[in-house]
């Protein structure tokens, strides 16, 4: 089998430890040498595997995506080799082979012969961008659940606050709540701190807020709602960090910001995962089996046996979904019609994912061309095959039982 990286490395990676095997091969040796160390997994070991692997001349070095103990690792390599982190998927099991020493001395096999495939780990600026984007969403999905646990004591005190105000952490809903914190307990009262903006009427409230809480149920409610206060501060110093590191990403940010359905921060995902730069993936196809989005394609014996996505980036799947519900709204467009085909066949779930595989692919392609989204417009599919537009709403008529002559006018 070709040789096709003669100095090459790999490592075998865990969280205190990290076994690395440098092999050479040479164009003229039957056999490659192969010499094996084990470094600790400190910023000053590390330092030392990278003076070493210099002294070995090695070019790539591969490892496999462990959880979060392989990002030191690239850190300190990534700017003087070629580094590798490969999905552990592709390097099956062999029997045999399960210790460190033989992992990484098959890794190393691997990665000499050509036979791994890169995962894509953008440069260091955008990966501090997604830590950033990842944090906020972890720091959004927390607030969730807190207003959940407040709902909760509320209902357990009787206070049916959630049945009268559609979101009882809003302006409304807060000040009330302080007020019960606070200790008050007359109903009427607490009624008149609603917004004039609220649909519920006065007595309505009053009833709602008529409970029976307890001291520690006021102590718990003071606690989650200062938590959610300290949530709501986090997020936006997130946003602001968000905002800075994407000052320079400008120029992408109005393209995608042409395309129905991604504005905000949908947009600030996009460029977190994906980058201002589309040159990592060949073509949309592969952006999108990257993103999860593309159908899968598992066929034997000449059967297509299942057509479901594949395992991809999980919050840029959701966020590409989420704005192809928002794209199925925008009226007139391409995206709109699309949906409102598939959804009749496949239902509303199955077409929202075949509107975000398609919008993936606009993405790579307005990336990639840096030049704005052109809309085919709501009626493509109906001009795009006349005749067969024409035969189903006949067909459609007929079965409503007219009887129909066509004529085309000038």
């Amino acid at each position: 089998m070709e040789v096709l990286f003669p100095h090459c490395a790999a490592g075998d990676v865990h969280k205190k430890t990290v076994v690395v095997t440098v092999s050479h091969h040479p164009a003229d040796a039957a056999k490659p040498k192969m010499v094996t160390r084990t470094f600790g997994t400190f910023t000053e070991d590390l330092l030392a595997l990278h003076d070493w692997l210099l002294e070995e001349k090695v070019t790539h070095f591969a490892m496999e995506a462990t959880g979060s103990y392989w990002k030191p690792i690239y850190n300190v390599l990534e700017a003087s080799f070629t580094t590798w982190v490969v999905n552990p998927a592709h390097i099956k099991a062999v029997p045999g082979r399960k210790t460190d020493v033989r992992d990484s001395v098959w890794i190393v096999e691997l990665l000499q012969h050509g036979l791994l495939k890169p995962s894509f780990i953008p440069d260091r600026p955008q990966r501090e961008l997604r830590e950033l984007v990842r944090y906020r969403k972890s720091a959004v999905e927390e607030r969730s659940r807190e207003v959940t646990r407040i709902q909760k004591v509320l209902e357990g005190a009787n206070i049916k606050l959630s049945s009268v105000l559609s979101d009882i952490n809003g302006l409304s809903g807060r000040a009330m709540i302080a007020a019960i914190v606070r200790g008050e307990t007359d109903a009427e009262l607490l009624a008149k701190l609603a917004d004039r903006r609220v649909r519920a009427s006065s007595e309505t409230l009053a009833k709602a807020l008529t409970g029976l809480i307890t001291p520690n149920q006021r102590d718990l409610l003071g606690m989650q709602m200062d938590h959610v206060a300290y949530l709501d501060s986090q997020i936006a110093l997130l946003d602001e960090k968000i905002k800075a590191q994407t000052d320079n990403f400008d120029e992408a940010r109005k393209l995608l910001e042409t395309i129905p359905g991604i504005k905000g921060r949908i947009t600030d995902v996009i460029l977190a995962e994906v980058g201002p730069d589309v040159k990592p993936f060949r073509n949309g196809a592969a952006l999108s089996s990257w993103a999860g989005v593309a159908p899968g394609n598992k066929v034997s014996g000449g059967k297509r046996l299942s057509g479901r996505s594949q395992p991809g980036n999980q919050l840029l799947k959701a966020t590409l979904v989420q704005a192809a519900w928002a794209a199925s709204r925008a009226e007139g467009t391409y995206l709109q019609a699309q949906f409102r085909r598939l959804s009749v066949r496949l239902g509303k779930k199955k077409a929202a994912l075949a509107v975000a595989h398609s919008l993936t692919e606009i993405i790579w392609v307005v990336l990639h061309r840096r030049s704005p989204y052109v809309d085919l417009g709501g009626n493509y599919f109906q001009n795009r095959d006349e005749e067969a537009a024409t035969r189903r709403a006949v067909s459609a008529l007929k079965a409503l039982g007219y009887e129909v002559s066509l004529t085309k006018t000038a």
